[in-house]
């Protein structure tokens, strides 16, 4: 099965979850956040790094008001490496997964239990608050580009999950998918990715991709039952600052 590589999920996270501002600082990319996350919140290198290169990145984001966060990806050992030397700990190693499209968008969820939805209603904000996702992330999802969508999952005739869906080039992502505590394991993460990739399907992409952390150990036997292949990983260094 020919899957997109790690970089190019790499490429579709940043365009499907864009950062307010992203500068070039010497060898560095400086990404702005404005409280939307990590993603879009990390530093990453754009060429081989040396030790003296490190204070021009935690200047920057100083400047910022940002916490010092590096975003390691595969191929980035020497920096992880550095990093650890210097006293930066790991923070949340991630998984990004990626099935064909066609292999997901088989069987529709029932009906009233998926909406397309875009902008976001007051109730899809309500759900995504309650998981801590608050106005940093919902303006993460205001800047992204189109093609993007919301699907609004409903359970026993009432609101109860939400997801931000975005797509660049052959390749739909999955984004901020939350079910209500006291919704949870009735299989509406299930129906929404479904959902997701019949959305997907309609961009004309070829591929529905997603990142979580290795934690989210729930989400990642979803995704695994659904047939979603494991093509790379990432994590994040970060010192708090002194």
């Amino acid at each position: 099965m020919n899957l997109p590589d790690v970089h190019r999920l790499y490429e579709v996270v940043s365009n499907t979850w864009p950062a307010a501002q992203v500068r070039e600082v010497g060898p560095w990319q400086i990404r702005t956040g404005k409280g939307g996350g990590s993603r879009v919140s990390a530093t990453t290198s754009r060429c081989p790094i040396d030790p003296s290169d490190l204070p021009q990145a935690e200047a920057a984001m100083e400047d910022l008001w940002q916490t010092p966060l590096f975003m390691i990806r595969e191929g980035d050992s020497a920096l992880d490496a550095l990093l650890e030397e210097a006293g930066y700990s790991i923070k949340d190693p991630s998984v990004l997964y990626a099935a064909k499209v066609s292999d997901i968008a088989t069987q529709r969820p029932p009906p009233v239990t998926a909406f397309t939805i875009w902008p976001p209603l007051a109730v899809q904000k309500e759900i995504w608050a309650a998981s801590g996702i608050g106005d940093g992330r919902l303006a993460v999802m205001d800047r992204a580009p189109q093609p993007k969508t919301t699907l609004l999952g409903r359970v026993d005739d009432r609101p109860a999950a939400t997801v931000f869906l975005g797509a660049h080039g052959d390749c739909a992502m999955i984004h901020a998918l939350e079910v209500l505590s006291t919704d949870r394991k009735k299989g509406l993460a299930r129906h929404l990715t479904r959902a997701a990739a019949f959305w997907a399907q309609e961009q004309g992409c070829t591929y529905l991709t997603l990142v979580t952390t290795e934690a989210n150990l729930a989400a990642i036997a979803l995704y695994s039952s659904l047939g979603m292949t494991c093509v790379g990983r990432y994590h994040y260094r970060t010192k708090p600052r002194g």
